[in-house]
């Protein structure tokens, strides 16, 4: 009883803090705390309903567990990291968008590419990664090639279809003003549509930064060495050890949230210009 107690005590004192935080100026310090309270509140929340409805740790176990059996398998995870993020995921990511940025450069350059490629991409981009993975892992072996090569196929296209869109966001009239000014093609390219398109290609490589740690993961269900986050949580469902499948998945949650606030952070770097960073400050 004195658990759920306490967890009605952290949702008022939660509420009270935020709706007080709401109340204040928006600065940079309340829009960093207001998520953090919110955070911080849930997992409270979570650890006295779990623990006063005595919840079986098969079923969910509590924050703390998770938090103990995490102190506990840092050298796993580091090893798993090392994996699925670094190998897996990160090669992954820059090859595939990489690739498809080279891609849209000429896919822009040529008409009949951009009619040609454009329909096959959103076709591949709609096929299920679990009908994808199987395949590439048996093309490229069981170790991180055959997850990186997923990771390529999954960014290539979002990745695409944004930095093609991004390259038409110029209009006439400033491609006619280039064209006065005696610009040649790559000059426009560089000096105007790059820095036009810029906003579009951040979103596609905010896209592909969850779509790449995703793509890692599942890959290592359908085959792996005995090391990965998918591997990981795939054998240790099975073996009933939940404190150590949550804490892989506290592990995907930093490393996506740090990946794609880092994208972010250089997209307000790049594009301070746009409008919309301009709302945002």
């Amino acid at each position: 009883m004195g658990w759920l107690v306490f967890a009605l005590a952290a949702w008022a004192a939660g509420w009270a803090v935020n709706v007080w935080l709401s109340r204040r100026p928006v600065t940079g310090l309340v829009r960093l705390l207001m998520p953090i309270v919110f955070g911080v509140t849930l997992i409270a929340i979570w650890e006295g309903v779990v623990r006063g409805l005595d919840i079986s740790a098969v079923l969910l176990p509590a924050p703390s567990a998770i938090a103990a059996r995490f102190a506990a398998s840092t050298g796993i995870l580091w090893e798993d990291f090392v994996q699925t993020v670094i190998k897996g995921a990160l090669s992954g990511y820059v090859m595939g968008c990489g690739a498809a940025f080279l891609t849209a450069i000429l896919i822009d350059r040529f008409a009949f590419l951009r009619r040609g490629l454009l329909p096959v991409g959103n076709f591949v981009a709609a096929l299920p990664i679990v009908g994808m993975a199987p395949i590439l892992v048996m093309w490229f072996g069981f170790d991180w090639h055959s997850k990186a090569a997923v990771v390529v196929v999954m960014v290539f296209f979002p990745m695409l279809v944004n930095t093609v869109q991004g390259l038409q966001a110029s209009d006439q009239m400033q491609r006619d003003l280039m064209q006065t000014y005696a610009a040649s093609p790559m000059t426009t390219l560089l000096k105007l549509r790059l820095p036009m398109a810029m906003p579009f290609i951040f979103n596609g490589l905010k896209i592909a930064t969850t779509l790449a740690l995703i793509g890692a993961i599942v890959a290592e269900f359908f085959g792996s060495p005995i090391r990965g986050m998918g591997f990981r949580i795939s054998t240790s469902v099975g073996q009933l050890a939940l404190d150590l499948v949550w804490a892989e998945i506290v592990v995907a949650a930093i490393v996506g949230s740090t990946a794609y606030g880092a994208v972010a952070l250089v997209e307000r770097l790049v594009t301070f210009w746009h409008p919309s960073q301009r709302t945002r400050s």
